[in-house]
């Protein structure tokens, strides 16, 4: 029942988000790391809040991210429709391994997709990964991807 009501609450919140044209800010946070640098992350795991995902943000902190979880793997592309910022999107596999980077330019509807069947998305700033040397085959660390 609880993770019921959490669920729909946090339905509610994205349905009223992208209703306004808001961004998400309320999501559930997880942290991540990526070598020795830690990374904040949003957690958009419901179709809605995935959906919605970073559009109408305006600006998000470096070292913030948002992480797309999938209930299962499978070719993942996403698209920059109503996104304000430059993102990098990190195609990432059950085991926290980077697949493949994307940068995507603000508001096109361009598809980046994944090389190979993932479970997770993580977008973060454009340059970000590259200002800190992060590439395909480097892994994250984090609940997420140890298998609790």
């Amino acid at each position: 029942m609880k993770t019921l009501l959490i669920t729909l609450t946090c339905w509610l919140a994205a349905s009223a988000a992208w209703a306004q044209g808001a961004p998400q800010l309320d999501l559930l946070r997880t942290k991540l790391s990526a070598g020795m640098y830690l990374i904040d992350t949003q957690v958009a795991a419901t179709p809605e809040q995935r959906e919605i995902g970073l559009m109408h943000r305006a600006n998000m902190p470096q070292g913030e991210g948002m992480l797309f979880v999938f209930d299962r793997p499978g070719e993942q592309c996403f698209w920059m429709k109503n996104t304000l910022l430059p993102l990098t999107a990190a195609f990432v596999a059950d085991d926290g391994t980077i697949v493949n980077l994307a940068d995507m330019k603000p508001q096109t509807t361009d598809s980046h997709c994944s090389k190979k069947p993932v479970r997770y998305v993580l977008e973060m700033n454009q340059g970000w990964f590259e200002k800190k040397g992060i590439k395909a085959g480097a892994k994250l660390g984090g609940v997420p991807f140890s298998g609790q």
